[in-house]
């Protein structure tokens, strides 16, 4: 059996990296019958449930990575900023100005998190265990791990909420960055430090940056330097709103800011298809406070004006106030006609009490646009998530699909043989050939992640099993896009209907495999 194993390796090794000689590969991108645009997945919107856009009225928008999208220059632009206020304002070393210190886009990704303790980097599986973390640059061995994390790489719901700090946007990238390149410059200078207070002064220079508006003023002079191009995102704007459907805008950014973006990629007019408008939100606070009125902001100056907003006016733009305020001033329960008014056969129990029944929320962050407007309203949620397409990419290398197949097929072998060893106990051999056959599932994955081109591989994946991110995307979205331009491929009254809505192993009745395993063994 050691030499089967170990003559598996090899050969699969040999396939994956000969790519197209592989008589396992299922790329589709090598035949030329199958044409490129039918099977590209770029532009798709992803279900978790049943959703009737005919029965959405309303729909919201953030403005941060949503309507906008951003280049690596943009985070490049803060790392610098809040490095230099490290030194600055934190008396932080002046060598860190001269070590050539930078952004580095592929180091982090999202729905990671930050130990404040000793100052590692961890993403966390669905089950909030840490799979995977870094030291400033350095990957800490599974023996640290489970020292530090009671022998079992997790932690209590309470020191959860005490050490770990979240990095769910994706302006957290630079974040986690920062707090690597910190740590390790430290670690590499040989100087003491104190990991807690290194955490709480990073996250605080990156705050204060944030607050100061010193990166704002740079992009809204630049805005072709730091913002993507959406040639159709007017489109999809359009087509919803002659749908009959009302349109929301809400950021935590300013006004000056926001219509800088908005008119780089839409245009002068672009408060014209909007039923509100609101900047400065403040989110979540705008979901969860009740007595914070809007302020309406003048359109030439910026000022906020001081007379009582008691109506939301289509064109105008307002500041701060809450949700039960827009409920109020908006007129939000007013009938708006839909182009569909039959009953599915479909239900959604997605708890909480409903601002509105028919509202579409569609952000970037998890938990600053969507956890509270589900949880609390009920609202149906979309979230945009540009590593879907990415993913897909990578996914299509004939590298990783061979690799998939591979552990496809070790899987499969390793309940294929235990099948044979039966239901009594299992010899040191036994043993031995399981351990084998899943270092080799470990090895594979490896290969997978060196593709992802990151340390931490797949936002989706911590490791090898669903992660946090993917899980809360999965419990809290019941869309997922890339881009919000992937709506102009839908009908503004389009049904979705999730891929596979079973969550239990159970559930899938019927396994299929294109391997014959016994005929390999034998």
């Amino acid at each position: 059996m050691e030499k089967i194993v170990q003559e598996l390796y090899n050969d699969s090794h040999e396939a994956s990296i000969g790519g197209t000689n592989s008589s396992r590969s299922v790329n589709k991108a090598v035949d030329p019958a199958i044409d490129e645009d039918e099977d590209d997945e770029s532009g798709k919107v992803y279900s978790n449930s049943y959703v009737d856009l005919g029965k959405v009225d309303t729909v919201g928008f953030d403005y941060d990575y949503t309507l906008v999208t951003y280049n690596d220059e943009l985070l490049e632009l803060i790392y610098d900023m809040a490095l230099k206020r490290l030194v600055k304002d934190f008396q932080y070393p002046e060598e860190m100005l001269e070590s050539g210190m930078k952004f580095d886009p592929q180091f982090s990704v999202r729905g990671l998190a930050v130990d404040r303790e000793n100052g590692w980097i961890c993403h966390l599986s669905y089950t909030h265990k840490v799979a995977l973390a870094y030291e400033g640059r350095q990957k800490v061995s599974r023996e640290r791990l489970m020292k530090e994390y009671s022998g079992k790489r997790a932690l209590t719901p309470s020191e959860r909420k005490s050490r770990l700090k979240p990095l769910n946007d994706l302006f957290s990238m630079a974040e986690c960055c920062l707090m690597a390149d910190v740590v390790q410059f430290f670690n590499d200078k040989s100087i003491p430090f104190c990991p807690r207070n290194a955490v709480v002064d990073i996250l605080g220079a990156i705050g204060a940056t944030h607050i100061s508006g010193d990166f704002h003023r740079l992009v809204a002079e630049q805005p072709q330097k730091y913002f993507e191009p959406r040639p159709h995102l007017k489109e999809v704007l359009q087509k919803l709103k002659e749908s009959g459907k009302r349109l929301i805008f809400v950021s935590n950014s300013p006004f000056w800011y926001v219509d800088a973006g908005m008119k780089y990629v839409i245009g002068e007019q672009w408060r014209d298809m909007w039923d509100a408008c609101i900047v400065s939100a403040g989110k979540p606070r705008f979901y969860t406070e009740s007595t914070r009125p809007f302020r309406e902001v003048n359109k030439k100056t910026g000022k906020l004006k001081f007379k009582r907003v008691e109506r939301i006016d289509p064109g105008e733009v307002y500041s701060a106030g809450c949700l039960k305020e827009l409920t109020k001033c908006l007129d939000w329960f007013s009938a708006v006609p839909t182009q569909n008014q039959n009953e599915a056969q479909f239900t959604e129990d997605s708890g909480g009490s409903r601002a509105s029944p028919n509202v579409l929320y569609i952000g970037d962050s998890l938990f600053a646009d969507l956890v509270d407007a589900k949880r609390e309203f009920g609202w149906t949620t979309a979230a945009v998530t540009p590593e879907v397409d990415y993913k897909f990419e990578v996914a299509s290398k004939v590298q990783f699909e061979n690799a998939q197949a591979i552990i496809d097929l070790l899987l499969f072998g390793l309940r294929e043989i235990q099948e044979q060893f039966g239901s009594g106990a299992r010899t040191q051999q036994d043993f031995e050939v399981l351990d084998k056959l899943e270092r080799l599932v470990s090895l594979w994955r490896e290969e997978q992640n060196k593709l992802i081109g990151n340390p931490f591989g797949s936002v989706f994946r911590a490791k090898y099993q669903p992660s946090l991110f993917a899980h809360s995307l999965r419990r809290y979205c019941d869309l997922y896009m890339p881009n919000i331009e992937a709506l102009r491929h839908y009908s503004p009254q389009h049904r979705f209907y999730p891929e596979d809505a079973r969550l239990l192993s159970h559930e899938v009745t019927a396994e299929t495999s294109c391997y014959d395993f016994k005929e390999l063994l034998s």
